[in-house]
């Protein structure tokens, strides 16, 4: 006796065995998540990239690039009055950013302050060895007038759990240990880069690192709300994704010779 369902049914089996085999092929992600991109993807964004701040001191204009923003005129950014610059390194201890040099570089030479941020995968690797990757790669500091401190990208896991599957404790100790050797190796405790959710969700809100890293916090809002526990005051803030600049733009939390003062040390 025939069975009318059969086909229908082996067909999608058939289905359901080839988007198997098609996600079994598919290419890697490639480790080149741009500061902020899953924090935006979690958390949404507040307003419109347009919406002019409110500030209570002078701010300082600046952006943060990757690779997805290539090889930039630097010379028209300076001319649009970019003061500063972060630039992604690397990712984990497996990616680098191809674009590195000329935007580190690059920004050198037309005069902007500039420094290097590392993407944390805490689950990947210990805090010890993202940070001997980075500081290899692009993340050591120097004393010219010109760098910025070097920079901790942790925020929400783009290949999974929002915490990477370590619990508070553990994500603490992470950042400490990344932090820790940055320091070891650089002379200078990094600034973290992270929302107030994403601490709250996955260090418990930990206020263990204000007293020495500086904060550099995304908020696409006309103030940036709430700080995380143990930090008094913001240093950057990243206010929109797009804008006069290439990639995010952000604002030192001061004038210029602050911001002069934070790459001096």
């Amino acid at each position: 006796m025939s069975n009318p369902g059969r086909p229908v049914v082996l067909l999608s089996a058939l289905l359901l065995v080839v988007a198997a085999q098609a996600t079994a092929n598919a290419a890697p992600d490639d480790g080149d998540h741009e500061m902020g991109s899953q924090i935006a993807l979690v958390e949404g964004r507040a307003m419109p990239a347009s919406q002019p701040l409110t500030a209570q001191v002078a701010q300082t204009p600046g952006m943060d690039v990757s690779s997805h923003q290539g090889n930039i005129d630097w010379k028209a950014v300076a001319g649009k009055g970019g003061k500063f610059v972060y630039v992604k390194a690397t990712e984990a201890t497996t990616y680098t950013n191809p674009s590195f040099a000329q935007q580190y570089t690059g920004a050198f030479g037309a005069g902007l302050l500039h420094g290097a941020y590392h993407f944390a995968v805490p689950n990947q690797s210990s805090g010890q060895a993202q940070a001997d990757y980075f500081v290899d790669h692009g993340g050591a500091w120097s004393r010219d007038g010109m760098t910025l401190p070097p920079a901790l990208d942790i925020e929400y896991n783009p290949y999974g759990a929002n915490c990477y599957g370590l619990s508070q404790a553990a994500m603490v100790a992470w950042v400490h240990a990344f932090s820790d050797r940055v320091v070891a190796r650089t002379k200078r405790y990094p600034t973290i880069y992270t929302s107030t959710k994403w601490w709250t969700q996955c260090t418990g809100n930990n206020g263990g690192f204000g007293a020495n890293n500086p904060l550099w916090t995304p908020f696409y809002g006309s103030s940036v709300g709430a700080l995380p526990a143990g930090w008094g005051f913001l240093t950057i803030w990243q206010y929109a994704d797009k804008g006069t600049f290439p990639g995010d733009q952000d604002r030192f939390n001061g004038a210029y010779d602050r911001l002069k003062a934070l790459a001096n040390g």
